[in-house]
């Protein structure tokens, strides 16, 4: 452990000096919280398609949003993991014999097979581009690090005076679940180039999403600030989000300053245990709720799933209709950033329900002082105000597997001594409440209400 920690710190320094480029616009720092004021909302492809996804996949999900999410602020349309190898396969990755797609420089580019557009020599600029004139924004996954076979074939790095591949690399703390990239050393001449050169190139197709992964665990400050530099240098307003989870508390300052975005958890799929963790681990977030950089709860598993995904087979979400809701009120009030990973086309209407209710995502919208009142006993409460028209929100679960709980929060702890109560989801008046709130819980599920108070 000893050892790892000197490497880890010894790849945390980096390059003080920062070079731009005369055609870009070089962003003020901190500007980049401007480009996520509330969180992001979208669909990301990992958890129907895994690395497999292929254009015609990306293009009906973008037209679905379109036609059904986009009036209600979804926007992103993010391609997952891989889209540079021409022979992924679902469940895992082919680790094998991959055949990997990339130019000159060591940038990877997309596999034709899967993304025709590409062809040319255009890169994603023709998908993005399709995926822009619907009104909407593209984003894209890469790994962090340089890919091994740069590195092997000693392939130049672009605007770096001749420095190769070979030159800014280490095998030491390589991803651990694949094996297509090696770290960048992030304090070598050339380092900051190769990511310069990526940004570069995403700027150019029209990326305005980039989730970039084995980031957090253990947590690799160096690339990090290669990555903030390069994004904030490339001229283009590329909203950053690290993964996966568990991202360290002790970064938090630093991931605050530097993503949009960060991963508190490994990968959530449609198990209860996946919840009730992320609940847990949420607890120590709540202070960094805020706009431009926004604590991330993973995809949302709902809908169909699997279809060539990591887990399981094609599927339905396995969550109960309460564990959904449970879900859904959980990262709404949480305001973490909402990116749906079922196949959209193939919603029915009760999933659809839970992405589009209005009252719900204005309080994802809107709402300020997030924060938890307990956990405890299977019982939470979590709160939040919304500035704009006084209301005050009130997230009640029952994560025990108890049939039945009672969970009941005094109306002085919200600040207030009389409220009128809606629920939310159902859009049903509760009634007017004195001194306390409750509800009675079965287990897994939640409510949430809006409260109004009263003089």
């Amino acid at each position: 452990m000893r050892i790892k920690n000197k490497i880890a710190l010894a790849l945390g320094v980096v390059l003080v000096a920062v070079t731009t480029n005369a055609q870009n616009t070089v962003f003020k720092k901190d500007e980049f919280k401007q480009w996520a004021q509330t969180p992001p909302m979208g669909w990301n492809s990992w958890d129907c398609y895994g690395s497999t996804v292929e254009e015609h996949e990306v293009k009906a999900n973008a037209d679905y949003m379109v036609k059904n999410l986009k009036k209600s602020g979804w926007e992103y349309i993010v391609v997952d993991i891989r889209w540079f190898v021409e022979n992924d396969k679902a469940g895992g990755y082919n680790q094998k014999d991959p055949r990997y797609v990339m130019d000159q420089y060591g940038r990877y580019l997309p596999a034709l097979n899967r993304f025709p557009s590409a062809k040319d020599g255009q890169g994603f600029k023709p998908l993005a581009d399709y995926i822009h004139s619907k009104g909407l924004k593209f984003g894209i996954h890469i790994m962090r690090g340089i890919p091994k076979k740069a590195v092997q074939e000693k392939l130049p790095i672009k605007g770096a005076n001749g420095i190769t591949a070979d030159q800014i690399y280490t095998t030491a703390l390589q991803c651990e679940w694949l094996k297509d990239n090696y770290t960048i050393l992030a304090d070598k001449p050339g380092a900051q180039e190769y990511y310069d050169s990526l940004f570069e190139l995403y700027a150019q197709w029209g990326v305005d999403f980039i989730k970039i992964d084995d980031l957090s665990r253990p947590y690799h400050e160096g690339e990090i600030n290669l990555i903030r530099k390069a994004i904030d240098k490339c001229g283009r307003k590329i909203v950053l989000s690290t993964s996966p989870g568990e991202t360290p508390i002790s970064a938090a300052a630093h991931v605050s300053s530097h993503a949009n975005m960060w991963r508190m958890v490994d990968d959530v799929w449609d198990t209860w245990p996946h919840i009730t963790h992320l609940m847990d681990v949420a607890q120590k977030w709540y202070p960094y709720i805020a706009p431009g950089t926004w604590p991330d709860c993973d995809m949302i598993p709902l809908g169909r799933i699997s279809l060539r995904g990591e887990r399981g087979e094609d599927r339905m979400s396995r969550l109960t209709k309460d564990e959904q809701y449970t879900l859904m009120t959980f990262f709404n009030i949480f305001k973490s950033p909402l990116f749906f990973g079922g196949d959209m086309p193939s919603n029915d209407a009760f999933t659809l329900s839970l992405l589009t209710n209005q009252e719900v995502l204005k309080m994802h919208r809107e709402s300020t002082d997030v924060k938890q009142l307990f956990q405890k006993d299977g019982k939470v409460a979590v709160t939040s105000k919304n500035p704009k028209d006084g209301s005050i929100y009130l997230a009640l679960f029952n994560i025990s597997d108890k049939s039945s709980e009672k969970v009941v929060v005094s109306l002085a702890d919200l600040g207030i001594k009389n409220a009128e109560v809606t629920n939310m989801w159902t859009g049903k008046k509760v009634g007017s409440v004195s001194n306390e709130i409750a509800a009675s819980l079965g287990a897994h599920s939640s409510i949430l209400y809006k409260l109004k108070a009263k003089k």
